[in-house]
């Protein structure tokens, strides 16, 4: 009976501790700062900080689309006063009044260029002396 009543206070345990957990927030949401300013997620002004490139797609057909700031935007469509002129895989590009603003989907990656060395040339290919 003793373990009847145990199990029974682990499981009450269990589902509490798992029902706290579900009120948590959800990890793979982006950051408040990147959706914007404002109750309705919409970018309010255009300065270049609030603008933040978070996903491209780059249909076969149809216009290619960028989600600038939780606002989907298709080329040549309108975010605030800018107009999205060029998308690529990891760039968009937008014209407002105060020029061109260039947006990265992963601005804080610097990438380079890994240079390997040459394959030394050890001999002659073929059979090995030591193999039979």
């Amino acid at each position: 009976m003793a373990g009847a009543v145990k199990n029974v206070a682990s499981l009450a345990l269990c589902l509490v501790v798992g029902m706290a957990w579900a009120q948590t927030a959800d990890p793979t949401r982006p950051p408040a700062g990147w959706l914007g300013g404002g109750e309705s997620g919409a970018v309010t002004t255009s300065t270049e900080t609030e603008f933040r490139l978070q996903s491209v797609m780059l249909p076969q057909r149809g216009k290619p689309i960028a989600l600038i700031g939780g606002q989907t935007v298709a080329l040549g469509g309108k975010l605030g006063d800018a107009t999205l002129v060029r998308l690529t895989e990891k760039e968009a590009v937008l014209q407002g009044p105060d020029g061109l603003t260039h947006l990265y989907l992963t601005p804080e990656v610097n990438k380079q260029m890994i240079v390997t060395p040459k394959a030394r040339k050890t001999g002659k290919s073929g059979q090995l002396k030591d193999s039979p």
